[in-house]
């Protein structure tokens, strides 16, 4: 068991330089509960395409620690950030109050997976090491490179339960928050799970679902090798679109879902909607080890219902 005091900390602007089998072997050694957004790939592919760094205000600041042989023990995705966007996290409360206190809230430093409100770890570790040891050494670590770059604060969002209560015991402000999640109680198939609802939602559903694909739309899944850069040309349409109705700036580049299919194509899964063959919706999912993350979704065409058929 490393020492605290001894143990140095790597501070990483890019994950390239940190291997791929060494990160993953924290970030899910169990392929079971497989989280695709802290996948090395992941966060590579984000770096890659430049939807983070340079221009962006979030600038990669990896936080690294390795064991007697030089491999990495632990490691967390940690970003330098001059706003707060992109985090699905609206602290801009602090940021006025600190303001108006004659304060600087921004550079701070921000421990999440960018653009992505997915649950899940932050502080990755070995699992054959103790967390007890390695979660306040990354977040010291975390708290001494804040006062190194002057930030104002040191936020992790969006991480594990186990890790929530570590950081407070730590002196981390708790937030807390609700999110919504389907679970699969056994249902062998859309039936199944109509059944546990009540006859009046059950015709609901059944309704709506018609609406969804009446005028001849038909619903393709594309997954793996299947999916081309046609497709994600297709899909990046459905993203901008529904990001500049929505919120005004899409965060990702095209480039980035070129990335993402060349270095993760097996988990992830596009769900289009059709009429006379031509596309007309789309929603991307990540596969994940026991679940199916839903992230975007876009249409350009009006029709009733399309996004409860596409995305759910």
């Amino acid at each position: 068991m490393p020492s605290r005091a001894k143990t140095a900390v790597e501070v990483v602007p890019r994950i390239a330089a940190i291997d791929a089998a060494e990160w993953d072997a924290c970030a899910n050694s169990d392929s079971s509960q497989f989280n695709p957004f802290i996948a090395h790939a992941f966060l590579k592919a984000l770096e890659d395409a430049e939807s983070v760094g340079a221009g962006t205000g979030w600038y990669p600041q990896h936080l690294v620690v390795r064991d007697s042989q030089g491999t990495v023990a632990a490691c967390t995705p940690l970003y330098l950030k001059t706003h707060s966007q992109g985090e699905y996290v609206f602290d801009h409360a602090f940021a006025n109050a600190l303001h108006r206190a004659g304060g600087q809230y921004y550079p701070k430093l921000q421990g999440a997976v960018p653009f992505t409100p997915v649950p899940g770890p932050r502080f990755l570790i070995r699992p054959d090491l103790a967390p007890g040891v390695y979660t306040p050494i990354l977040a010291e670590a975390g708290l001494a490179l804040a006062k190194k770059l002057r930030c104002s604060s040191l936020h992790v969002t969006f991480l594990a339960e186990p890790e929530w209560q570590a950081l407070g015991h730590l002196g981390f402000l708790q937030r807390t928050d609700q999110q919504f999640h389907w679970f699969n109680r056994g249902y062998a198939s859309f039936d199944d799970f109509l059944a546990t609802l009540a006859s009046r939602k059950r015709k609901t559903v059944r309704k709506e679902r018609e609406q969804a694909l009446s005028g001849g739309i038909e619903i393709e899944h594309v997954s793996g090798a299947a999916i081309t850069e046609a497709h994600w040309d297709v899909f990046f349409d459905f993203y901008i679109d529904t990001g500049n109705r929505k919120w005004g700036h899409p965060y990702l580049n095209r480039e980035f879902f070129s990335c993402l299919g060349g270095v993760m194509a097996d988990r992830c899964l596009l769900v289009f909607a059709k009429r006379r063959g031509a596309f007309i919706g789309g929603a991307l999912n990540l596969i994940g080890g026991d679940c199916l993350y839903g992230r975007y979704w876009g249409s350009t065409e009006p029709q009733a219902c399309l996004h409860f058929e596409v995305c759910y």
